[in-house]
């Protein structure tokens, strides 16, 4: 079986050391470089990882190695379209981190580029390969809980800006500075721009469309952030689901440089929580319920051991066999589109202080 020649761009992204083993160890992969952001991102992934050539900038890993055939962008928001350009004009595959762009111009030249290129564009939203999700969507799928009329999720995670400071400059996370709503002394670019996942996940288990957004802001649990940490978001969908979203940084944590044990304070690091009501009956599901807890004795270092390692295996997979068979990615850039006018809608509704229609 011929190896997809894969690398990855800038390193600066919270999910980057997910990909190390599955790229050093997929049957299906070949990891030719990585190219790193800055001094520190580099020295960091010199330490974790032997054997992969490392670069200084993207063009130079590509000039380098014209046989990379995709690469992972593992980098700020705000460096997304630059590096589709570059892959676009060397027809070089693209798995994206979660959020594309928040600005709509950006958006639709990046489908442009897409369209043109003929690349194969994927986005990285993981949960849609956790096997506790898979359960939820089949239970849904055959109407086990009847016609379903409400659904609540949680995305709650402690903050990443330590590890990964870019997610705490609004410029490089949302993209440009704004502020949450007048005379309030935050930005957007915060919890919110880390948590697509479950606005996301209610497109696809209700099969629709928002239709109505308000959404509201906490006051900050970190007063030292320049974002947006804790918010709530509720409304209804097209097809008359209503919704409870909280997609907070509500969690505490260690301010480490490099995410490790006692990153996370107790109770965890993260919880993903879907809750569907239905005319029939309910299901609870816990995303991210089947790891295991120590607490830490005796340096009280409360850690946290997941097990849900399948869904990157999942996600390149499926990557892979997108190139493969040049098939439409089912978490493409057209299908994202709605989750990001989705997300834009939750700060309008936070600055003007009322419900926006889609």
């Amino acid at each position: 079986m011929k190896r997809l020649k894969i690398a990855m761009m800038s390193m600066t992204h919270g999910h980057t050391r997910k990909y190390y083993d599955v790229l050093k160890n997929n049957p299906k992969l070949e990891w030719i470089a990585v190219s790193t952001a800055n001094n520190e991102v580099k020295e960091i992934f010199l330490k974790s990882v032997q054997g992969i050539p490392c670069y200084d900038s993207d063009e130079a890993m590509i000039d380098a190695h014209p046989e990379i055939e995709a690469v992972v962008l593992a980098s700020e928001n705000s460096e997304h379209l630059r590096q589709v350009r570059l892959c676009a004009e060397r027809g070089i595959n693209v798995l994206s981190m979660k959020i594309p762009t928040f600005d709509m111009d950006e958006y639709a030249e990046m489908e442009r580029l897409i369209e043109e290129s003929g690349i194969t564009f994927q986005i990285e939203l993981e949960l849609h390969y956790n096997p506790v999700v898979i359960r939820t969507k089949e239970l849904i799928e055959r109407e086990a809980m009847g016609k379903m009329e409400a659904f609540n999720a949680t995305n709650i995670t402690l903050s990443p800006v330590w590890a990964f400071p870019w997610q705490g400059v609004p410029e490089k996370s949302y993209g440009k500075r704004v502020q949450i709503k007048p005379g309030h002394d935050k930005f957007r670019g915060g919890a919110l721009c880390d948590h697509p996942h479950i606005f996301d996940l209610i497109r696809e288990v209700t099969k629709s469309e928002f239709d109505i957004i308000f959404a509201k802001v906490a006051p900050n649990m970190r007063h030292d952030i320049e974002e947006e940490d804790m918010l709530a978001v509720v409304g209804r969908m097209k097809n008359g689901v209503i919704f409870s979203l909280d997609p907070s940084w509500s969690r505490a944590e260690n301010k480490l440089k490099v995410p490790g044990p006692g990153w996370e304070v107790f109770p965890k690091r993260m919880e993903v929580n879907l809750v569907i009501h239905g005319t029939e009956g309910s299901v609870f599901t816990d995303c991210f319920g089947p790891n295991t807890y120590h607490n830490g004795s005796p340096e009280n270092k409360y850690t946290v051991q997941y097990t849900y390692f399948d869904e990157w295996v999942g996600l390149i997979d499926e990557f892979v066999e997108n190139i493969d068979k040049k098939r439409l990615p089912k978490i493409n850039i057209g299908w994202h589109k709605n989750t990001i006018k989705a997300m834009n809608a939750v700060y309008e509704s936070i600055a003007t202080g009322k419900a926006v229609k889609l």
